[in-house]
């Protein structure tokens, strides 16, 4: 599926994705999956429904979700390349992935936010966990080092 906004498009073909340049921001940059293996991002892609940002053909940013399509969908691995940030690609992106056919009627969506990033997810219709004592998590925060 494709979205096109000015110079810019949205495009759910994994095909199209840069791993490479997905791998390079998620290990290098990225707060949530430092030292993350090239073949584990590969292997998430495969299991993901993925939405590539492409500015003039070269990617620009990325997000995926895990979702079974019919009940749940859980938003990871979200980013724009710094160069353009603050002008709203992010909440563009984020918009058409809660709108995307395949995911309407879904019973919860959950993310796990950056503090920074929080506003901009509160724009699309996340919140605060409502009953926050009912989830819990298997967590290994140091699995890639």
């Amino acid at each position: 599926m494709k979205w096109q906004k000015d110079a810019l498009e949205i495009d759910t073909n994994t095909e199209r994705l840069n791993v490479s340049l997905i791998h390079q921001f998620l290990c290098e940059q990225s707060r949530w999956a430092k030292g993350i293996p090239l073949e584990t991002v590969e292997k998430s892609l495969l299991r993901s429904i993925n939405f590539g940002i492409y500015s003039q053909s070269q990617q620009i940013g990325f997000a995926r979700l895990i979702s079974d399509c019919a009940t749940f969908a859980n938003l990871v691995d979200v980013f724009v390349l710094p160069d353009y940030r603050h002008q709203g690609v992010a909440t563009w992106l984020l918009n058409c992935i809660v709108e995307h056919p395949d995911l309407q009627g879904l019973r919860r969506w959950t993310l796990a936010a950056t503090p920074e990033g929080k506003n901009l997810y509160r724009k699309i219709g996340f919140t605060e966990l409502a009953k926050p004592e009912i989830f819990m998590e298997r967590f290994s925060p140091s699995i890639y080092r």
